[in-house]
């Protein structure tokens, strides 16, 4: 676990346990750890109790991320906002049976010891359909999956007949979410809530735009999810990983005069996204004592 920074206030026990949004998608280059760290930066800012685990710790984007805020903290001598944050890897292929059982258990303790302190548990999964991230995707309450807009990145979701335009069937993707909702449905009889959250949405009327809305509703229908507006292609997002910050960081870090109407545009995208999540407001306790 991390330590630097200004940590989640603790209060206690508490009497519910946190709600889990597991931001997934089995293709790079989706926006997952940019998504994932702005969606906890502005719930740390709501004032709420906020666990991150990284089950992409091979990769390790979100937890480069948070290592990067800690030094931006040491260097700078701000305080900013910081997640409790976990790491945990998948196994090697060489691994045994036993091994992987010992991770796979490794990680239902991490998440379910977290679902105890905290109002929110923010997972990033990695780009591949592995044991762990199976099982990460049957604790959320919330399903964010990123994609670019485009016909490519739709093949994540389902394939698409190129001369028809039809869709032929759901992805592996699909089709791994729909039985972690039947494995959440059995352990606790709870629901998992799916939002494909569509990136870099083009401002022109092109060919491409429409015909992703029309697949994408088409899909939405069949296999049950709902979409919303993700981020736009901004350069700002790339920086501020390298020291760690956030859009939300920028007024504080930099001084609310330096933000630009582009800086604005890509905060309410932020709060679009995480008002789409539907989380109950933050409780009372949190910050108290």
């Amino acid at each position: 676990m991390l330590g630097f920074g200004k940590k989640n206030p603790k209060t206690g026990p508490k009497s519910k346990c946190a709600h889990v949004v597991v931001i997934g998608n089995e293709k790079g280059g989706s926006g997952k750890s940019t998504t994932t760290m702005h969606i906890i930066v502005a719930l740390l800012q709501q004032g709420r109790r906020v666990a991150s685990i990284d089950v992409d710790a091979r990769q390790g984007t979100l937890s480069r991320y948070i290592a990067n805020r800690e030094h931006f903290a040491q260097v700078s001598g701000k305080e900013v906002d910081m997640p409790d944050h976990y790491r945990v890897e998948e196994p090697s292929e060489a691994a045994s049976a036993a091994e992987r059982k010992l991770e796979s258990d490794k990680l239902r303790l991490l998440i379910e010891g977290a679902l105890i302190n905290h109002d929110v548990v923010l997972i990033d999964t990695p780009g591949s359909a592995g044991p762990l991230s199976r099982i990460a995707h049957s604790y959320a309450d919330t399903l964010v999956t990123p994609i670019n807009d485009s016909l490519v990145d739709f093949d994540v979701l389902a394939h698409v007949d190129g001369t028809k335009m039809d869709i032929k069937g759901p992805s592996h993707y699909s089709e791994m979410i729909w039985d972690q909702k039947k494995q959440r449905a059995d352990r606790d009889g709870g629901t998992i809530d799916w939002i494909v959250m569509r990136n870099r949405l083009s401002s022109l009327d092109a060919h491409n735009k429409r015909e992703m809305e029309r697949l994408i509703r088409e899909l939405a229908k069949r296999i049950r999810f709902r979409t919303i507006p993700g981020f736009g292609e901004r350069v700002i997002f790339r920086e501020l990983f390298l020291v760690g910050l956030t859009i939300l960081d920028l007024k504080d870090a930099a001084g609310p005069k330096s933000l630009s109407p582009s800086h604005h545009a890509a905060r309410q995208e932020v709060f679009t996204i995480v008002n789409a999540l539907g989380l109950p407001p933050p409780d009372s306790r949190v910050g108290a004592g």
